[in-house]
């Protein structure tokens, strides 16, 4: 597991995000995106499942390719990192719903990212 930190401003950002979440998104074993609440995708679920319209961020595995999704748990957090509800990768997909988070990557993360 990574010990480097990845974003600077998680806590600040998601004060009552798990400690289990953050943890595996700090140490980049999980990955966290925002949601995009303009795109079809989010109106059209909202439409389908009301809690949806809570949700502001999903954590999933960034290592788990598109054709394997069905067999993963997308979990899904409101504006302050609160658990919210989880969805099988069978139910849903995230293709075209997600959008770069508002946190900061650690300087260390960054260069770590760069010599890859």
């Amino acid at each position: 597991m990574n010990t480097i930190e990845k974003y600077s401003n998680i806590k600040e950002e998601l004060p009552k995000l798990p400690e289990v979440l953050l943890n595996t998104i700090q140490s980049d074993v999980l990955e966290i995106k925002s949601i995009d609440k303009a795109c079809e995708k989010y109106i059209h679920t909202c439409s389908k499942m009301p809690e949806f319209k809570e949700a502001f961020y999903v954590v999933y595995s960034k290592y788990i390719d598109r054709d394997n999704h069905q067999y993963e748990k997308f979990i899904f957090l409101g504006k302050d990192g609160e658990e919210l509800f989880d969805v099988s990768g069978a139910e849903m997909g995230l293709h075209g719903l997600l959008v770069c988070t508002n946190l900061e990557l650690t300087p260390e993360y960054e260069a770590v990212e760069l010599k890859k």
